[in-house]
């Protein structure tokens, strides 16, 4: 008796305890991909831009055919900053794509190692139980793997619990940004 009480009382906390490691993954995630973005714009790709923008001004309003060869000059030197631009931008990128790539990857290595920590540790027991009437239609879907339903209750499965834990994690996150 005393061990279902055990039992009972880590399922009830198991739930919040999951949801909230999938959304903290969630997090890191969307964390890592604004980092990344705001790390793609940087003061040299600016400069190199507003640069580039004046050269192309200048060169429009010398429009007279006795300055042509001084807006000729002026179009090639902005040609050669965006060329310089590009090549920035690439070395950039492949820095950015290791760096980020790496954390990715170890997210996405750490992410899958918890999870299936967490299905091994809950694969027969419920991660929540939760009464019949409120999963009405989806009783038997949730209750995959935990045991099926008792006394009018549905043990709600680990599988279950981290497909619904992912989906509502990716949907608070799309309105915290």
């Amino acid at each position: 008796m005393e061990a279902e009480g055990i039992v009972e009382h880590r399922s009830s906390i198991a739930a919040p305890f999951i949801f909230f490691i999938v959304i903290g993954f969630q997090f890191l995630a969307r964390w890592l991909e604004h980092l990344k973005k705001v790390g793609s714009n940087s003061q040299v790709e600016m400069e190199l831009r507003k640069s580039i923008k004046q050269l192309l001004r200048e060169a429009s309003t010398l429009s007279q055919p006795s300055t042509f060869a001084q807006a000729a000059k002026l179009r090639r030197l902005a040609a050669a900053k965006e060329k310089e631009l590009a090549n920035y931008q690439e070395s950039r990128n492949k820095k950015m794509k290791t760096s980020y790539g790496l954390y990715g990857r170890v997210l996405l290595i750490s992410k899958v190692f918890i999870y299936i920590v967490l299905v091994c540790w809950f694969w027969r027991a419920s991660v929540a139980t939760v009464p019949h009437h409120l999963v009405q239609p989806l009783g038997k879907f949730l209750s995959w793997r935990a045991g099926g339903t008792a006394n009018d209750y549905v043990k709600v499965g680990i599988i279950p619990w981290l497909i619904l834990s992912t989906r509502v994690s990716k949907f608070v996150c799309q309105f915290a940004k």
